[in-house]
Order: C-alpha cells, then structure tokens, then sequence
C-alpha cells in the first residue's frame, strides 16, 4: 500500500493560507472567461450550427487537401472546412448551412458525391438543421444548468446552506473555466463538450462532498479547534485519496487522448482539463468559502464522547 500512496497518510499543509491569493485569481479567471465567451464566442460544431460533416477516406496514403480544397472551391457551398482526421488519408470536411432547407442539405452530400467521384470512400455522413441545431443548443445549456441547480438543492439538504453555496461555486468555477479554455483554444465545442461538462461538474461534485464529509465530521469532533484549522485538517485528512483519484483517472484519460483517436480528442481534452480544475477548486475554492460564509458546528448532534482537541500536528 505504500508504493500506491502518492501523498504520505499524514500530511500538515496550512491550504488556507493560499486562499487569500486563490479566491481573487479564479475570480478573475471566470470573469475573464465570460468575456471570452461574450466577445469571442465558442468555435461551435454542426451539431449547434446548422450544417454537413462528411467524412471521407482517400486512396492515396496522403490525403491531397490542397486539391480538396480546389475542388470544393468550384462548387459554391460557402464557408467549407477541410482537415485531416485520424490518419493521413483521412478528411474532415465541414460545410456550412445551405438555404432552402433539409433538402438543400442533402443536394450538398450529392454535389460532393458528383465532386469526388470514386477517390474517396466515405466514411461518415451527418445532416443537422438549423431547427435540430437549436433544439440542441438549448437543450445542452438547459442540462448543465438544471444540473448545477439539483446540486445545489442537494447539498443543501444533505449539509447546510454554506455548503451548498461552496460547492455550486465550484462547479460555476469548473465549468466557466472550461468554456473559456475552449473559447481561448478555437475547440470545436459540440455535443460531446456537452457531455464532458457534465462529467466535470460530477467529478469535482465528488471531489468536493468528500472533503465536505470530513470536515462536517470534524466539526462536531473538535469542540475548540478553529474553523481555520478544521478546514486544514479536513481537506489533509483527504489529500492522500483525492490525489490518487485524479492521477489514476488522468492515467486513463492521457491514453485516451494519446491513441483514441480525433474523434476523442476535444472530448478528452475537456475532461483532463476538467479534472485538473476539479480538483484545484475542491481543495482552494469550496473549503475556503466555507469559512467565509460562516459555517457553524452542530451542536445538538456533536458526539459526547468526540475528542475536544486537535490532534498532535495538526
């Protein structure tokens, strides 16, 4: 078991002497990312856009994108993208909504049929309407914030109020924050990011009512220790786990993002980047604002035979 602990079992770090400096940068970094995501925008994909995918394979051993692009450029389509996929002979190619409808969409995968001939074998072909592509947007913004919501309603009830707020912080913090990364890096942001959100805001949900667990534990075990203290002890008596958690989940994720492909590759992306912020606003965001808001012992439930002080070290 020694070998597996990355973080030795008893640990003294003062994490909140960090808050000071943590609490005003990630305030900063989520209004930053909102300005992105108000000026810049997100690179959204077909799924939220309106459009066609198609991807196709070559013949060749290197796909001539170049002459793709020629070739497409002839046909009249507007804004179409094209870039290799996966392999070397794979291609992406996005095209913009046509006016006139679902079948205008499909006259597009008839004009590129005609444009390519036998070159190419096709590998995958995707139609969205701007009616679907709507439906989708909203329906993805609806989904992350109703979940945000039922957390907080849950903590609340599971805990107290503070602890509902710390902990929707949080997760408005982890998913700002990954908005604004993929607004900064120009990712495709469809479905899959959707679903990538959500598994963020689980992840660091998890991460954070563990160290919530401890510290409501601690609280009505240590009669006299600080709220300041107690919120240390708390989040180094869960160190050891949340580290080992994150490594062995990024593990998996890294070699997801090495060998699963392009068609992984921003879902993944999210998710590492997720679990880093997970993880960091767990431990600097949702304890210190425990204290900030005021949290109170439980008296009427405190064990009558619980230790009244601290333990050596802490």
């Amino acid at each position: 078991m020694k070998l597996l602990r990355l973080v030795p079992t008893e640990t003294n770090i003062k994490f909140l002497n960090f808050a000071k400096i943590a609490l005003p940068i990630s305030g900063l970094l989520v209004i930053l990312s909102l300005v992105l995501f108000f000026v810049l925008g997100l690179n959204l994909g077909i799924d939220f856009k309106g459009g066609t995918l198609i991807q196709v394979q070559t013949k060749n051993e290197q796909a001539d994108i170049k002459s793709l692009r020629a070739s497409f450029g002839k046909l009249g389509l507007g804004e179409v993208q094209i870039q290799e996929f996966g392999s070397d002979n794979e291609v992406l190619i996005r095209i913009e909504e046509q006016a006139g409808g679902e079948e205008a969409q499909q006259a597009v995968i008839q004009k590129v049929r005609d444009a390519l001939g036998d070159t190419v074998t096709y590998r995958r072909t995707e139609v969205v309407g701007p009616t679907v592509s709507g439906e989708l947007a909203r329906d993805g913004a609806i989904a992350v914030l109703a979940t945000i919501f039922a957390i907080l309603l849950y903590i609340w009830f599971r805990f107290e109020w503070q602890f509902a707020v710390g902990a929707v912080a949080a997760l408005v913090h982890d998913v700002a924050l990954t908005i604004g990364m993929f607004c900064i890096l120009r990712l495709q942001f469809d479905l899959s990011i959707i679903a990538a959100l959500l598994t963020i805001v689980g992840y660091s949900l998890n991460d954070t009512v563990v160290v919530y667990d401890r510290v409501r534990e601690n609280l009505r075990k240590y009669k006299r220790m600080s709220i300041k203290d107690l919120l240390n002890l708390s989040i180094n008596d869960t160190l050891s786990r949340t580290v080992l958690t994150s490594v062995t989940t990024l593990l998996a994720l890294f070699s997801l993002y090495i060998f699963g492909g392009e068609v992984l590759r921003g879902f993944v992306f999210a998710m590492i980047w997720g679990v880093f912020i997970g993880t960091y606003s767990s431990i600097a965001i949702a304890a210190p604002l425990l204290q900030m808001l005021g949290v109170k012992r439980d008296w009427s439930n405190a064990d009558p035979g619980a230790a009244v002080e601290a333990p050596k070290g802490a």
